[in-house]
């Protein structure tokens, strides 16, 4: 017998109101098939048995070990366009999950059979045209830069196959739109690798702010600065190549704000610009629906605590470092009391959840999720595209694409 953590481990100082409803307390488990006792009844247990003052630590079990993925696996066939670092990190996971990666294509034979032999891949393509051709593959990621990603997904989806496009979705709102049509005609999933929004932490995250626990939400803040390579030509300082702190890096605290308050009705931006005309700050103050305030800032030349906070009148979360990664955080009563802290136990990097997510969808015959619809994602680029036109960032080329 093998220890495993069943899904997640949370940890609570539950409240009068909590200890009361231990029901608010909800355990991720997936794929652990039959259990005695179940993890419910676990949970159940460990409500019943809860001390005041007490750290309740439950969900781990001597049980045999298994594949907490086995009951979410479809049989869908994967195919990787390009061979880049995000490429690998994606592959890895999709073997720790035990998906069904089939072909990598690349610009370059030699590129491919070296990706393929690192993660045991059966087909190495030398072209991207070559890969979207093959017949085993269901489903293409693509992982090229973003001023790629339009061109490649399209040419994945015209040749009929599922598509997973690395964020930012796209250069622009245009070309989001285009794959978002395109895809609705094929009768295709295409879909935003947005793969925080996936993650376990952010799945319990939603569910407390389903379940009000934190109020009404007043503020929501989010970092997400780096210090990265400043040579000119590097891409994400290369306009030509989509560079820009916002398109790499601020878009997961705006999709992450968006993901919390939804669309925004007001945007103000402002950014500071390096010698390319690449954007290498950006920072954002946007008014939501319900009249909750946003702030997110981004940068590439400065390494920040990438954390991230949500304010509610009950009560907030803090994420920790980093937030947009498998991590911990904390909901903290207004008088200082942790209420609930939740560890993330995740496997590998985490990316495997956005492509279970995929196959689940594929699987029930539907083009989009309640995580991230398309049409969500084609909004945001039309956000980024406001962002760029207030601190004066436009990408060559771009004429073209909006007419």
């Amino acid at each position: 017998m093998a220890v495993m953590t069943i899904g997640m481990r949370v940890r609570s100082r539950l409240t009068a109101k909590a200890r009361s409803h231990h029901d608010h307390l909800k355990v991720l488990v997936v794929g652990m098939g039959s259990i005695t006792p179940s993890p419910y009844e676990l949970v159940e247990s460990a409500a019943r048995d809860f001390r005041p003052g007490k750290l309740t630590k439950f969900c781990e079990r001597a049980i045999p070990r298994r594949t907490p993925y086995a009951e979410t696996m479809t049989g869908l066939r994967w195919g990787i366009l390009a061979t880049g670092g995000i490429a690998g990190a994606f592959a890895s996971d999709l073997r720790t999950a035990g998906l069904d990666l089939v072909a990598v294509g690349s610009r370059s034979q030699e590129s491919a059979d070296a990706f393929a032999a690192r993660f045991d891949i059966a087909h190495a393509h030398p072209s991207y045209e070559a890969l979207v051709s093959d017949p085993d593959v269901d489903i293409v990621y693509v992982s090229t830069p973003h001023p790629m990603h339009h061109e490649n997904a399209r040419l994945a989806l015209e040749h009929g196959k599922h598509v997973l496009v690395e964020k930012a979705f796209t250069l622009n709102r245009t070309q989001a739109e285009d794959l978002q049509q395109l895809a609705a005609e094929r009768g295709l999933l295409v879909m935003e690798a947005m793969w925080t929004r996936y993650l376990p932490h952010m799945v319990r995250i939603r569910e407390l702010l389903a379940d009000g626990a934190l109020g009404e939400i007043r503020a929501v803040s989010a970092d997400h600065t780096q210090q990265l390579p400043t040579d000119p030509a590097h891409r994400l300082n290369a306009l030509e190549l989509g560079g820009g702190a916002l398109l790499d890096l601020g878009i997961y605290p705006i999709s992450f704000v968006w993901d919390v308050l939804g669309a925004p009705t007001t945007i103000r931006a402002v950014g500071r610009l390096v010698e390319t005309g690449a954007d290498s700050e950006v920072a954002t103050v946007m008014i939501h629906e319900s009249g909750a305030v946003s702030t997110t800032l981004s940068s590439s030349r400065g390494a920040g605590p990438n954390a991230a906070s949500i304010v509610g009148t009950e009560a907030r979360i803090d994420i920790d470092r980093v937030w947009y990664t498998p991590t911990t955080f904390r909901v903290v009563r207004p008088d200082g009391t942790v209420q609930e802290e939740y560890v993330s136990e995740v496997e590998g990097r985490g990316m495997q959840y956005q492509a279970l997510a995929a196959e689940r969808l594929v699987r029930d015959g539907l083009l989009e999720g309640d995580i991230l619809p398309i049409a969500e994602s084609v909004a945001i680029m039309g956000a980024l595209d406001e962002i760029r036109a207030q601190i004066g960032v436009r990408y060559p080329g771009e004429e073209d694409d909006r007419g």
